[in-house]
């Protein structure tokens, strides 16, 4: 048999070691309660102040309320841009079914597009809270209205809100000068304060509408309300009520705006007219047109497509961004010009062959009148706008005297001072044509430039600014669209060099180029002789601006050209020419003969001195506020 070990077991030491370990664990427990008691009185007692604000931002929350959209309205008080009730569908997203359940129940009630279902799925993802409604559809009808109403109440989250809505009584022949509002996107709110815009469903997007959206949108209204733990909105605490936007009053007369829209009759084209005493714009049209509430409502894709598909363009600003050759409306300006240089006088005669040339055996550049002029001076050349003398002019000057002088006259820039995108045209010059066709400038492109052609291209804009500058003998004013704000005067960010005088070396030059171009309405043989018998006088400038070039020996055949061929038809004119209150630029597109924006001019003239408008336009004086 082995031997057997027995084990005693030392109670003493064991109950001390026990002992040791509740003790240890006893201070431990003392110390964690401390360091939590400490901590709470650090939280509950120092940092009570901080706590208490972040407890009440989490129990207090901020709603925005977008303001009403300031009025637009013309000189007389026409309202251009009002703001109309409107009803539309609204979704409450904490409150609405899921979004498959919602399309189903709406779809067999009202008809809601694709469009319409993307927007609101976009809108939800940003900034929205999910106790704010989301508009869905806007601008119910009477029809869906109605429908709608009817099974409101199986529609959870689902309601019919009353909102204003921007509207254009006017429709298209304002909508390129007024332009529009529409629905606000992600893009449009990387530019504003999003805050500010939270729940307001438009915003400015060309146009006057477009430049002046901080003065028409207002100051949102503010609520500070109390919420439950879900963000639901349960008492509100405090309200500040939305300020309103500024109503803009412009200097654009509605009548003369609808009435030069009209006198286009079916020919693409642009009319701009200035008050040549502070560069007022009275009217600024581009034709076509288009419907601008169709954007407010939210324009539908094939809607959209079909006006950027048509070839008339009509979305494109015209007056703004249109390029064309200036034509023979430069001749006045490049008359002075040689005045100004030492290039010509007054005095100094030159015989007007039917074409020019730099070489004796170089190309022939053709006068309009294929027999020639004869013998004629300044004044005549003018009078019958002859070619042949702006050829050997430009050639003499060459191309640096005359765009620094034309520059002084907006040529080359964007002068308007409030629209935004309008064209800065092309005034070439030898820099330029370096740059761009890595080509010196050569003799012939002086002489092209001389009549308004070649390289040279002019906005209406630009074409109205300077003529308004000669209407005012020299004193400039860049155009505006906005004469007073809520009744005080408008004020522009870039005031300097808002009007500049232009000094002639003789200013009596002014007054001998304004004689002349009276003369081209008074003379028998002057080029709008067709508008004598005004109890006024007008002074003017014809112009004819080709499409494209003619060979030496080709004859210009208007009855054998498609029509996009036949030439620009362009003119200038300002009345009463001794103290003029109204300078006009027309061009009617392959409208051939001048005599068409020459008419024009002569009916808005008679219109805006002597209220000869036709009766069908009465309904603006009714329209007055």
């Amino acid at each position: 048999m082995g031997k057997h070990h027995q084990v005693f077991r030392n109670y003493r030491q064991e109950h001390a070691l026990t002992k040791r370990r509740v003790v240890v664990a006893a201070v431990f427990v003392l110390l964690m309660v401390g360091v939590l008691m400490a901590r709470l009185f650090y939280l509950q007692v120092m940092e009570y102040e901080l706590y208490q604000t972040k407890a009440n931002d989490n129990r207090v929350m901020l709603v925005t309320e977008p303001p009403p959209r300031g009025l637009i309205y013309d000189r007389n008080g026409v309202v251009l841009a009002d703001n109309r009730p409107i009803h539309s569908l609204t979704v409450i997203p904490e409150r609405a079914a899921k979004l498959p359940e919602l399309k189903a129940s709406l779809s067999s009630i009202v008809d809601i597009t694709e469009e319409d279902w993307a927007e609101y799925e976009s809108k939800l993802k940003e900034y929205r809270r999910p106790y704010q409604s989301i508009t869905l559809k806007s601008q119910l009808t009477d029809d869906e209205w109605s429908k709608v109403s009817v099974d409101l109440y199986k529609l959870d989250g689902v309601q019919v809100e009353a909102q204003l809505t921007r509207y254009y009584p006017y429709g298209e022949a304002f909508a390129h000068a007024i332009g529009y509002v529409g629905r606000i996107t992600s893009r449009d709110l990387e530019r504003v304060d999003r805050l500010a815009y939270q729940g307001a469903l438009f915003i400015g997007k060309t146009g006057v509408e477009e430049y002046y959206e901080s003065t028409l949108f207002g100051k949102p209204g503010i609520s500070k309300v109390e919420v439950n733990a879900r963000g639901r909105i349960m008492s509100e605490i405090e309200r500040q009520n939305p300020t309103p936007g500024k109503d803009l009053h412009l200097y654009m007369d509605a009548r003369l705006q609808q009435y030069a829209y009209d006198l286009l009759g079916n020919y693409k084209g642009a009319v701009v007219a200035i008050d040549p005493n502070n560069g007022g714009v009275l009217a600024m049209v581009s034709k076509p047109g288009f419907d601008p509430n169709l954007f407010v409502r939210g324009i539908s894709i094939n809607q959209y497509a079909e006006l950027r598909d048509d070839k008339r363009l009509p979305l494109f600003n015209r007056a703004l961004r249109g390029g064309y050759p200036p034509a023979s409306t430069i001749k006045p300006f490049m008359g002075l010009a040689g005045l100004e240089y030492g290039f010509s006088s007054w005095s100094e005669t030159y015989y007007a062959r039917g074409y020019y040339q730099i070489n004796p055996n170089g190309r022939r550049y053709r006068d309009w009148k294929r027999g020639g002029h004869g013998w004629i001076d300044l004044e005549r050349s003018i009078i019958e706008s002859v070619d042949t003398y702006y050829y050997q002019l430009a050639h003499k000057m060459g191309i640096t005297p005359i765009h620094t002088f034309l520059s002084k006259f907006g040529y080359g820039k964007s002068s308007i001072l409030d629209l935004n995108g309008a064209s800065s045209g092309l005034l070439p010059s030898n820099e330029w044509k370096k740059a761009r066709y890595k080509e010196p400038w050569y003799p012939g492109d002086s002489v092209n430039v001389g009549i308004g052609q070649g390289f040279m291209v002019a906005t209406p804009i630009q074409i109205a600014t300077a003529n308004a500058a000669m209407a005012a003998r020299g004193h400039m004013y860049y155009p505006r669209m906005v004469d007073r704000v809520d009744g005080n005067p408008a004020v522009f960010e870039n005031d300097d060099g808002v009007e500049h005088e232009i000094k002639l070396k003789d200013q009596r030059n002014w007054e001998k180029m304004v004689r002349a171009m009276e003369k081209v309405v008074s003379d028998s043989r002057g080029t709008a002789r067709r508008l004598q018998g005004t109890e006024y006088k007008i002074a003017g400038k014809t112009g004819t601006g080709q499409v494209f070039s003619l060979a030496d020996d080709q004859e210009y055949d208007a009855d054998n050209l498609d029509k996009r061929l036949h030439d620009h038809a362009l003119f200038i004119g300002f009345a009463p020419s001794d103290a003029p209150k109204i300078a006009v630029f027309a061009i009617f597109e392959n409208g051939g003969s001048s005599s068409k924006p020459a008419d024009l001019t002569k009916a808005l003239f008679d219109a805006y001195l002597y209220n000869k408008y036709p009766e069908k336009y009465d309904y603006f004086e009714v329209q007055r506020r």
